[in-house]
């Protein structure tokens, strides 16, 4: 009979019952204790479908994860007995074809390292998550979007091509090189933003285009969030095709500023947008930069065109946001979006709800694409205070966020904790048919069960 350490014989790269360290319970904010049955660390696919096997003899339920970056509780066992696959030693960059622009990369490639080294050879990869320590897999898992979603879009527009195990043990291609496909379905598509619900993926192809040349960071201050949405529209129609638009409240912002010990470019207002503007013509970008000017000109507080150390120590800052805050309080990050134009409404939607339910509520966001970071803060609360008021503000938040048309997560992922909101948000019929496809690739539910519905 096969065991585990026959397939996984390196001893370091496998922990059996009580041996499995307390991290592999959760991950970012979610923490969730069972009994797990092992850990295996596998290097290559063939390992892989090997340990899927193993589960199926042994009837095991399959957890994938990665870096454990995740903030939604996907990664978290919850069953007990599962058997966890941590793919992150499957870390190699296998192949940079310049002939088709893309990237041959395994699951644990950090995204961070993929900037790195697509950027030395002179190309991009635009998707951006906020950290660049998780993996390709776990952003292909989730369809991480990040800072430059509002022009270059999510991690979904970039994969050309992946390699998956299905929970069967079998090994699936999904899509190509190819840069037009209609031959059939594009099964591709179904598995990016899966949450490792349908397979585990070992390979992918990562579509790569032009690094741009040249690039500059724009700072605007406002009064309220609704002028700095109002203005944010307004450079959206423009011409000025910003790749990254960001918003943040004036109180949110302090936390960074007191972490990194240095304040924001400017003081003034209560709202603020951070964006860059990139292309290939310095000259070019001066116009679209004038545009972003003429219009700041109109609702703006004031406006700074950062110099480079300028746009690095404030999108410092705007990254530091929730390191910032942890050292003041435990919080819940959420993921929600809304149609572009609605998402004054809803920031400001927040502020009764804060009243109403006695929690402070602090909110950024990528203003472009309508996604909206919404920091539920514990402050001194009591855990069944906390529990209790937590409760009634997100029942209220997601009724809020379904009333503007939009959508529990836009990049985090269902997990386990926003379960409960798909389900409410999500008309019958479509989730009917997502269960049917569940059902046809894990017929057993076998591979991370108890997430997304």
């Amino acid at each position: 009979m096969t065991t585990l350490d026959s397939i996984i014989t390196d001893s370091t790269r496998l922990y059996i019952g009580n041996a499995v360290p307390e991290t592999y319970y959760k991950d970012t904010y979610v923490k969730n204790i069972k009994p797990v049955h092992a850990v295996a660390l596998p290097v290559t696919h063939e390992e892989v479908q090997a340990l899927v096997q193993f589960a199926i003899d042994k009837d095991l339920k399959i957890l994938a994860r990665g870096a454990g970056t995740g903030v939604a509780g996907a990664q978290v066992p919850l069953e007990g007995n599962e058997l966890i696959i941590d793919v992150h030693l499957m870390d190699t960059i296998t192949e940079l074809d310049e002939e088709t622009l893309t990237l041959t990369v395994e699951p644990g490639v950090l995204v961070g390292d993929i900037h790195t080294y697509v950027e030395s050879k002179g190309y991009f990869y635009p998707p951006d998550p906020a950290s660049k320590h998780s993996t390709i897999g776990g952003n292909v898992a989730t369809n991480a979007g990040g800072l430059r979603a509002v022009k270059y879009g999510t991690t979904r527009q970039y994969v050309r091509e992946m390699t998956v195990v299905l929970p069967s043990g079998e090994s699936m291609t999904l899509g190509s090189k190819n840069i037009k496909d209609s031959s059939g379905y594009d099964l591709k598509d179904l598995f990016i933003g899966s949450e490792g619900t349908l397979g585990i993926t070992t390979q992918i192809k990562l579509k790569l285009i032009p690094l741009p040349k040249a690039s500059l960071s724009i700072l605007l201050a406002f009064d309220t969030v609704q002028e700095a949405t109002d203005a944010t529209l307004a450079i959206l129609t423009s011409g000025a095709d910003p790749s990254g638009v960001e918003l943040f409240e004036r109180q949110a912002l302090r936390y960074a500023e007191q972490n990194l010990g240095y304040p924001l470019k400017s003081q003034v207002g209560e709202a603020y947008l951070l964006m860059t503007l990139d292309g290939n013509d310095a000259a070019d970008l001066t116009v679209r930069a004038e545009l972003v000017e003429q219009i700041a000109k109109e609702t703006a507080l004031e406006s700074h065109v950062l110099t480079e150390e300028e746009a690095a120590k404030n999108w410092a800052l705007r990254d530091n946001i929730l390191l910032g805050l942890t050292v003041f309080t435990e919080f819940e990050l959420l993921d929600e979006v809304v149609p572009i134009n609605k998402f004054a409404e809803l920031i400001e939607s927040t502020k009764a709800m804060q009243e109403k339910h006695g929690l402070n509520v602090l909110n950024f966001g990528h203003a472009g694409d309508g996604n909206v970071h919404t920091l539920l803060m514990k402050d001194d609360l009591s855990e069944e205070e906390w529990t209790r008021r937590r409760a009634a503000l997100l029942k209220d938040l997601y009724q809020k966020v379904a009333d503007l048309g939009g959508l529990p997560s836009a990049e985090h992922g269902i997990g386990i904790v926003k379960k409960e909101y798909m389900e409410s948000m999500t008309d019958d019929i479509n989730l009917k048919h997502m269960r049917a496809i569940k059902q046809v690739f894990d017929p057993d539910n076998r591979l991370n069960p108890g997430k997304v519905f």
